[in-house]
């Protein structure tokens, strides 16, 4: 027999190691296969860093799991040479994350599958109450007819609001637009919800841009940013969040970003935080329909504000409120980009119909207040994920998944 002999056992340990680095690589790859990164095997073994057979392997028991599925036989794009690799693409018909977000105007709740595809929704109601119970649970119960109508398996649920959410507490800091108690203990009571409702997984809540923002970053306009920021109003006030490295910034205790009480108007109107002109009630959609002259009417302030720009722009002044907005958050934004240097912004809600309506402006705007003439130059784009704090609330849900597979569904 030619080479050195195996001692007894010694090819065991080693098998089991080369299982135990596989198993530890699931995460990772679920996580390259979820935001897109590792469209087939090949990629997956470049990005992991491990051998084809490892690979491999990896990528059976995440398709065991019923989370990605392989197609061994792809067929070759035209004018390429040699065998093509297998494709990876998660199942769609897979396990699913409860979302749900709650804003001034409504609530909607929404089953959210791997990379980030809404599987289904469920309209909200047209008014939210002072109570935070009476409206998760309305909104959880909303959640549970979806998962009982599509019979998936639920691996957790996340909540979105309009509000700095204290960590460790879990508490919605001011939930001001929603006339709810400041203080109000929202993730324990939605997880109670959730308990109660019979869904399994763990339950989340978190600020709704922030959710926006890691939405956008894995599955959107920010993909493939390394500092991301994002700015955005949605139906009342304004949010910012940042992401760093590919993680979601929240400070020491879920703060950070309160971009909302920059000033950007020192004659503007009184803020509920106690300033005056702060991007939040100067850029915001009542902010909009205020300098235009118009009423708020019954469709909500953020559909209303969108439709008179998109389809009043001529009207001068429906112009000259966009172009008030548009200077003042770019005077907010230039503040930004001095002090976080992103390499991205992106921007939601009113804000990105603002950005549509006249890019260049405010580009412009950003450029001459920033210090740096690089710094003026980063790029300004739309969020492209429709419904993504709510998007991102399932990401929430779905972390404990892509951080060990195994144990979350094993």
């Amino acid at each position: 027999m030619n080479g050195k002999a195996v001692p007894r056992g010694e090819g065991e340990v080693s098998t089991r190691t080369r299982l135990e680095r596989g198993r530890g690589a699931l995460g990772p790859a679920l996580e390259l296969v979820h935001t897109g990164r590792a469209p087939t095997r090949a990629v997956l073994t470049a990005e992991l860093g491990v051998t084809r057979a490892t690979a491999g392997a990896v990528a059976a028991e995440l398709e065991a799991l019923g989370l990605i599925r392989i197609d061994a036989k792809p067929s070759a794009a035209a004018g390429s040479q040699g065998r093509p690799s297998h494709r990876l693409s998660v199942v769609e018909t897979g396990p699913v994350a409860l979302a749900a977000q709650v804003h001034a105007d409504g609530f909607r709740a929404a089953l959210v599958g791997l990379g980030g595809r809404i599987v289904a929704t469920a309209p909200g109601c047209e008014a939210v109450g002072a109570d935070p119970a009476q409206v998760l649970g309305s909104v959880v119960d909303a959640g549970a007819r979806l998962l009982r109508e599509t019979g998936r398996r639920c691996v957790g649920a996340g909540l979105a609001v309009p509000s700095a959410v204290a960590e460790p507490e879990g508490t919605a800091l001011n939930p001001l637009h929603l006339a709810w108690p400041a203080g109000s203990h929202v993730r324990e009571i939605f997880a109670d919800r959730v308990r109660e409702a019979g869904i399994e997984g763990p339950a989340f809540a978190a600020n709704d841009v922030n959710l926006a923002a890691l939405a956008e970053h894995r599955h959107g306009a920010g993909r493939g940013a390394r500092d991301l920021l994002c700015v955005a109003t949605g139906h009342r006030g304004v949010g910012g969040a940042l992401v760093l490295d590919g993680r979601l910034h929240t400070g020491s205790s879920g703060l950070a970003l309160e971009v909302g009480h920059l000033t950007v108007n020192s004659e503007g109107q009184a803020c509920y935080c106690g300033g005056r002109g702060c991007l939040d009630v100067e850029t915001d959609p009542l902010a909009f329909l205020t300098e235009a002259g118009r009423a708020p009417g019954p469709e909500g302030l953020l559909v209303q504000a969108r439709a008179l720009i998109r389809d009043s722009y001529g009207d001068p002044s429906v112009r000259s409120a966009a172009e008030v907005l548009i200077d003042r958050l770019g005077l907010g934004l230039a503040g930004l980009v001095n002090i976080l240097n992103p390499d991205r912004i992106i921007l939601g809600g009113l804000h990105r119909t603002l950005l549509e309506a006249d890019p260049e402006r405010l580009r412009a705007v950003v450029a001459d207040r920033s210090l740096w003439g690089r710094s003026g130059g980063v790029p300004i784009l739309a969020c492209t994920l429709d419904y993504n704090s709510l998007v991102g609330a399932a990401e929430l849900a779905w972390q404990p998944v892509l951080d060990d597979p195994l144990a979350a569904l094993g």
